[in-house]
């Protein structure tokens, strides 16, 4: 039966994860391909999986260089289910799409033309998830430590209807070159490794990292938010 079980999972994975198999960057070697036999293998030995498969069912490419943090807000807005608005072209039905999420609200917090020019802060961010129906907490990795981290990310993935979004500095990883957002989608406990699904689909595939080298990705000082280091978000559904 386990064998069955690992057998679908190794199937459905090659099925959502192996999107696109555009002219990708080169992975260092430090990193494990999501799309890899190795990479399905750590996803079907995780213990924490529990946010895999609806994100990969909400998996999308972010539509713009800047749209990082949009993207894995419309992930996540869709995977716990939040009221969406109407699409022109999907009507009758309802999705939050990377046009239809910031509204007057979010402009409040932060223009688009802000977030087109220079994306968003792991602050910004934050309170741009605050005005959506979600309970969303904000941890720098300097008040944080890689302990709380691996602790904070990996109950979450083991629960349903909670998510990470991981703010980390791409070339402390090994990989060009800037600040970026992208959910965590599950953890290996014997690896120590989080799986990354990378909104920047056209640069990256899904990506295995160890606990300790996201951690330090996420303990770098942001110039655009007064020095501040990037770090995560846990959000989750709100409780009435």
């Amino acid at each position: 039966m386990l064998r069955r079980i690992a057998a679908s999972l190794i199937v459905l994975t090659s099925l959502v994860t192996g999107f696109a198999s555009a002219d990708t960057l080169p992975l260092p070697p430090s990193l494990v391909d999501g799309a890899s036999d190795a990479g399905a293998t750590l996803l079907v030995e995780s213990e924490a999986r529990e946010a895999y498969f609806p994100l990969a069912a909400n998996f999308l490419t972010q539509k713009n260089q800047a749209f990082c943090g949009v993207a894995s807000m419309v992930m996540i807005l869709n995977a716990l289910r939040v009221p969406a608005p109407e699409v022109p072209e999907y009507l009758p039905y309802r999705t939050f799409t990377q046009d239809n999420v910031l509204n007057a609200s979010t402009e409040a917090i932060v223009p688009q033309a802000t977030i087109l020019q220079k994306g968003m802060t792991l602050d910004q961010l934050g309170a741009v998830f605050a005005v959506k129906p979600v309970t969303v907490t904000v941890r720098h990795a300097a008040d944080s430590s890689l302990e709380d981290f691996r602790r904070e990310a990996r109950d979450a993935l083991g629960t349903k209807d909670r998510f990470v979004v991981v703010n980390y500095l791409r070339k402390v990883m090994g990989q060009q070159t800037g600040g970026h957002f992208s959910p965590l989608a599950a953890y290996d406990a014997e690896t120590d490794r989080f799986l990354i699904l990378d909104v920047a689909r056209y640069k990256y595939p899904p990506v295995w990292v160890t606990a300790a080298d996201l951690f330090a990705a996420m303990d770098t000082p942001d110039s655009d938010n007064a020095g501040l280091t990037r770090g995560y978000l846990l959000v989750s559904a709100k409780t009435i």
